[in-house]
């Protein structure tokens, strides 16, 4: 082997290592301290919120009526009773509007992702969009227009969930769509090649592989529809009384309770509107909760 022949077998030197230039060194402190801004931004008014009511409403909450008694008989000047009535209102409300809006939201994820071929996959994705952008106000005066101006029902907390449910879908089409979109597509390729049919592959395989992330975009959908006001401002009365009719009578819920109570300069209103309003941080916080627990234990495991 000649002189040559060694130098070009030879494997090339790695290149000598290059300081970092003071014009990089000052991109990356700028675009730094740019980041740490603009997540101040962000959390501070946050913090800021959370403790104005933490300190504002925590009082009310130790009430020894605030979890068990509703306002019926109470006067406005006086703090006494609680918001179990609304508590009862809000979850009720939230909980019909999962069962129209869930199951109706699944499945039209599983046919855009699955099956959605043509001009109606295009329509329904597009329906999608324009629900995702339609503010609370509109939902509600349109489910008044369709519920009560047209049908001639009266209000009641059934209407406050349909309303709940235009928009409460996208949210749970959008989040499952992606959820299903990230199973890996071998999965439903070996199923198919073992003879399985395809709908029961999107149900053996498909979904329950999805699942943890389907159940946390539904939980976290509840969460948000759950601090709707526009809705029951528009389609239910307030009560002071406990109703679990849906159908028939006023219902209160917190955010109509903390509406109504913001009429009430007496500081026994204003303690309500602020208890009221860290009762509902809580019980959202309490769903996000929820959604992580159920999305770690649903999660199938690989090893």
């Amino acid at each position: 082997m000649t002189t040559t022949e060694s130098t070009l077998d030879r494997p090339a030197s790695p290149p000598a290592f290059q300081p970092v230039s003071g014009a990089r060194k000052t991109k990356n402190l700028v675009a730094t301290v740019l980041v740490g801004l603009a997540f101040l931004v962000a959390v501070v008014p946050l913090v800021w919120l959370l403790i104005t009511v933490v300190a504002k409403g925590f009082t009310a909450l130790l009430s020894a009526d605030w979890w068990t008694h509703s306002l019926k008989g109470v006067l406005p000047e006086e703090f006494t009773g609680g918001v179990y009535h609304a508590i009862i209102g809000t979850l009720l409300q939230t909980l019909v509007c999962a069962l129209i809006a869930v199951p109706v939201g699944v499945l039209a994820a599983i046919y855009l992702v699955e099956y959605g071929r043509g001009r109606l996959a295009r329509t329904t994705t597009f329906m999608v969009d324009i629900l995702s952008g339609v503010p609370s106000i509109v939902a509600a005066l349109f489910v008044f227009a369709l519920w009560i101006g047209t049908f001639g029902l009266g209000q009641s907390a059934f209407a406050v969930s349909l309303s709940l449910v235009l928009l409460m879908l996208p949210v749970v089409v959008r989040s499952t769509e992606e959820m299903l979109r990230l199973v890996p597509q071998e999965l439903r390729e070996a199923s198919y090649a073992l003879g399985v049919p395809k709908w029961k592959t999107i149900v053996k395989i498909v979904l329950p592989t999805a699942l943890s992330g389907v159940v946390t975009g539904v939980m976290l959908a509840m969460a948000r529809v759950m601090g709707e006001t526009a809705p029951v401002l528009v389609l239910v009365g307030y009560s002071k009384s406990i109703n679990f009719n849906i159908f028939d009578g006023n219902m209160t819920s917190l955010p109509l309770l903390i509406y109504t109570e913001l009429t009430n300069p007496l500081p026994a209103g204003q303690l309500r509107v602020w208890g009221a309003a860290l009762t509902l941080i809580i019980l959202i916080m309490l769903f996000n909760l929820v959604a992580t627990v159920v999305s770690r234990f649903s999660a199938i495991k690989t090893k």
